[in-house]
């Protein structure tokens, strides 16, 4: 059901570049037809009713280990936006033991660690930036055309080539290269610095034959 608290958090969270990962429920059903919650709740304005330009819920079917939507899983071609695996998943238990469980329960932590997993390799993503890499690097798969925003299934490597951080220029490289012969046995090596109060300087060589 519809909690108009929780709602308010997940604005709150998304003032804050906050994704909020949520399954879409396991009664197979069109939630576009008939809302389902948390995953059908509204996160398009900010807390203050300004509009956010972006939506910070990102809501999850299942699939199983063939790409065929469960057949229990909710699905919605608007509000629901990609599958992923939520079939015979295994699992921790209480006790220290494992076991295997379906439903979107299962699917969603696979697009939660996915999203860590892109921002720890740049802190400067945003979470409507995460989204987005999320969304348009889904693998399309027929059973979730039509059934969900992006018709594909989460696609965790095509993802990340996304999430690296651009590749940061390098600084201070000398310049103005210079060699000469100062005898039969030693050379002068000349060049313009280009970062100041270095504590040393390291010069290697290499001895090559024809």
């Amino acid at each position: 059901g519809f909690s108009q608290a929780l709602e308010d958090a997940v604005n709150e969270g998304g003032d804050r570049n906050i994704l909020f990962i949520a399954a879409a429920g396991n009664s197979g059903t069109d939630n576009d037809a008939s809302a389902s919650y948390p995953s059908n709740m509204t996160c398009t304005r900010t807390s203050a009713g300004a509009a956010r330009g972006w939506d910070c819920i990102v809501a999850v079917a299942a699939i199983d280990a063939n790409g065929n939507l469960a057949s229990f899983s909710q699905y919605g071609a608007t509000t629901v936006d990609l599958g992923a695996p939520g079939v015979n998943i295994l699992s921790t238990l209480p006790g220290a033991s494992y076991g295997a469980f379906s439903g979107t329960s299962m699917a969603t932590p696979h697009v939660t660690g996915a999203v860590a997993l892109c921002a720890s390799q740049d802190a400067g993503i945003s979470g409507q930036e995460a989204r987005q890499f999320l969304l348009s690097s889904t693998a399309t798969t027929a059973s979730l055309a039509g059934k969900t925003t992006s018709s594909g299934r989460l696609d965790v490597a095509t993802m990340m080539g996304s999430c690296a951080p651009a590749p940061v220029p390098m600084t201070g490289l000398p310049s103005s290269l210079s060699m000469g012969a100062r005898s039969r046995t030693g050379i002068t090596i000349g060049w313009t610095d280009g970062v100041a109060n270095e504590s040393r300087f390291e010069v290697q060589r290499a001895r090559f034959t024809s």
